[in-house]
């Protein structure tokens, strides 16, 4: 009797352990009581929520199970057994269990509202809207019916309609987890990038700490361009979780948008010491030779350079970064070959043309290298790069006052590099000589009049 009594408060602590989110003590609590009666359905059913909630979705199956072979007709349990198994990608089985039970019971909506999740996941997606109706049809205030749903809407590439679905969820549950984010995601695949970082702020004051939540925050800084607040994110993910490669490897990339070669090799060796295979990490290669050349060492990046060149995770960049490594090391022939490969496969990649500009110049190629400096500029006409280089271009050809008028463009969108003013200060030298010249001709003229 005494071990009966234990059992009910082992239960009992259990429960209130949950209700705190202490999910591993209750655990602990709920085995000790099923020591005692292993034969309790509920008990057994509540094992299996506490190792979901674990993440230990095998174990919460084979728990689930256990419960309804003592009580197969128990409509919650097997919900909660089919949802694991979702999460477990075993599909067809999760869809038998709930087609089974929407016969035995017509009218229970979860039935029916599990079945959306589980056709989208299987890519049936009419089915997963036919099966929305029909849940709509038993209770049409389910947020989860919505939430499915609106899975299922995304995954068509129905944004909009999706974040419908979404909002629904959370006028039906504002405290909803998760659905924010979601809406977030919808607007950032639409490119509608203010609407989505609202969203994603407002998930994060909902679920401070989500890392997985900051890292997508991150990422879609750095595709606006803004490396300094993607930075910023994943440098508190580190914070948090100092384990993870991806976020210091994603952190590299945010370095070397900003040219920060050292703090970018610095966190590309600790992805690197972090991750047990660095092939995990798309383009680590090609980062660290990218780290490398920044850093004045281009010796040490051209194997990297070359390794990810050769790959298919963004060939195109790496061997951009190949041709500015072998100018580096003063190899402009083959840098121009690099630079011609890029172009073969896109045409108006302005950086390709400018950076064979000044292969094929210091091949002594100037009138080719003006040609690709202006093809530079008729892809990208405020590429400043490109501006000095045909500046230099037209110098070396005569054509001073072209030269000067490119500078002045040039220095009119960024006053600031050295380079362009040591070529302004080389124009006027020239344009003063030319001067001069013309005037050294008009006297000779007038010289030889005179004398005649």
């Amino acid at each position: 009797m005494n071990d009966w009594f234990e059992a009910e408060q082992h239960v009992e602590r259990a429960q209130m352990l949950s209700e705190s989110q202490r999910f591993a003590e209750a655990l602990e609590e709920i085995d000790a009581a099923l020591a005692t009666n292993p034969h309790n359905p509920s008990w057994q059913a509540h094992r299996g929520y506490l190792l979901e909630e674990l993440d230990r979705f095998e174990e919460a199956a084979g728990a689930y199970e256990t419960s309804l072979s003592f009580e197969p007709e128990d409509a919650d349990v097997t919900v909660a057994l089919a949802h694991v198994l979702t999460r477990l990608h075993r599909l067809p089985q999760a869809l038998d269990l709930l087609e089974e039970l929407a016969k035995r019971h017509p009218q229970f909506e979860p039935a029916y509202c599990h079945r959306i999740a589980v056709y989208a996941e299987l890519g049936r997606h009419d089915q997963a809207e036919e099966m929305f109706y029909l849940a709509q049809t038993l209770d049409d205030s389910c947020p989860q019916c919505f939430f499915h749903m609106g899975a299922s809407l995304a995954a068509r590439g129905e944004f909009d309609r999706a974040v419908f679905c979404w909002k629904r969820v959370l006028e039906l549950d504002s405290d909803a987890i998760g659905v924010r984010q979601r809406i977030a995601q919808a607007f950032r695949a639409q490119n509608k990038l203010d609407q989505a970082r609202d969203y994603y702020l407002r998930e994060w004051r909902e679920d401070p700490g989500n890392t997985d939540l900051l890292y997508e925050m991150a990422e879609m800084a750095m595709d606006a361009g803004d490396a300094a607040g993607a930075g910023a994110k994943l440098m508190q993910i580190v914070e948090l979780e100092p384990d993870r490669e991806d976020a210091f490897f994603a952190l590299a990339k945010s370095w070397l948008a900003r040219q920060d070669g050292q703090k970018a090799l610095q966190a590309l060796e600790k992805a690197k010491a972090l991750a047990e295979d660095t092939s995990e990490l798309r383009g680590f290669e090609q980062c660290m030779g990218e780290a490398l050349l920044l850093l004045g060492r281009p010796t040490e990046a051209r194997e990297l350079l070359e390794k990810a060149a050769e790959k298919e995770t963004d060939p195109l960049r790496a061997q951009l970064l190949l041709g500015a490594c072998l100018l580096a090391l003063e190899k402009p022939e083959a840098a121009a070959d690099v630079f011609r490969r890029v172009l073969a496969k896109d045409e108006s990649n302005f950086v390709a043309h400018q950076q064979l500009a000044v292969c094929l110049m210091r091949l002594g190629k100037v009138d080719s290298g003006v040609k690709h400096a202006l093809a530079a500029l008729t892809a990208k006409p405020d590429f400043t790069p490109a501006m000095s280089v045909t500046a230099y271009g037209f110098l070396r050809q005569g054509r001073w006052q072209e030269a000067r008028g490119m500078l002045r463009r040039s220095l009119g969108k960024d006053p600031s590099p050295r380079d362009l003013k040591q070529l302004d200060a080389q124009v006027r030298k020239y344009r003063i000589r030319s001067c001069l010249r013309g005037l050294a001709n008009l006297f000779k003229i007038s010289y030889w009049r005179r004398s005649n």
